[in-house]
């Protein structure tokens, strides 16, 4: 009787261990699993994403490359009929024009201009410069004669570093102001140039800082309104 009470305990502590080994093998295995599917998972998103990122960086490059090529194209057959302040201030050519500006008008153009460029393309021309620049070009390609357009340009906030002395602004940016020929060509035209006073006064930047030829306003926004009540069109730069 002992003994088949002892093998009984043997018998049941065996399946125990046999079924705690099964539990631990079968939980190592399932962790097992789900690590290799996690895994495989991972990896499959890791390529996909890599070959999404080959696809896009291609298509990227592609089309960087067609923009590039129209720039070229486009660098070739633009005209520049007052002043050349680089590719963006050009003209193209349009065939089965319709439409055309009065001659005989005057053609008051006001231009507010406020921004500067980021110092990392402070050696460019003035953004806003090369914009009204464009505008100008724009005009007499469409048959508007020289004496009749009549830019004013407004100028306030960091917009007015390139309104400055080649002296201010080589000390300001370590190298020669690039606008001064573009301001220069401007002026030949008869282009007159006001600086916002209260602005000056916010920059810390003093007059004799400023281009001679700039005059210098209480405000931008009386002499956008003053200009604006004589009929000139408001371009903001």
């Amino acid at each position: 009787m002992k003994k088949i009470a002892f093998l009984t305990v043997v018998l049941i502590t065996t399946l125990t261990c046999c079924a705690q080994k099964y539990n631990i093998d079968s939980s190592l295995a399932s962790l097992k699993f789900k690590k290799d599917s996690t895994l495989q998972l991972l990896k499959h998103q890791r390529d996909s994403t890599y070959t999404a990122q080959m696809h896009g960086d291609s298509v990227r490059i592609e089309k960087e490359y067609k923009e590039h090529l129209k720039w070229e194209n486009i660098k070739t057959i633009a005209s520049f009929p007052v002043i050349d302040a680089g590719q963006m201030s050009g003209v193209i050519a349009v065939k089965g024009i319709t439409e055309f500006p009065d001659p005989k008008m005057e053609y008051k153009l006001l231009f507010e201009l406020t921004e500067a460029n980021p110092d990392s393309l402070a050696k460019e021309i003035n953004d806003g410069l090369v914009e009204a620049v464009r505008k100008i070009n724009l005009h007499a390609a469409a048959g508007v004669p020289l004496k009749k357009i009549f830019p004013v340009f407004v100028v306030h906030g960091p917009g007015l570093w390139a309104f400055t002395t080649n002296e201010f602004y080589r000390e300001k940016y370590k190298m020669d102001n690039p606008n001064l020929k573009v301001i220069s060509e401007l002026q030949a035209l008869g282009a007159k140039f006001i600086a916002c006073g209260q602005a000056m006064a916010f920059l810390d930047l003093k007059k004799e800082s400023l281009l001679p030829m700039v005059k210098v306003a209480l405000t931008a926004q009386i002499a956008l309104s003053t200009y604006q009540l004589k009929g000139f069109v408001l371009f903001k730069l």
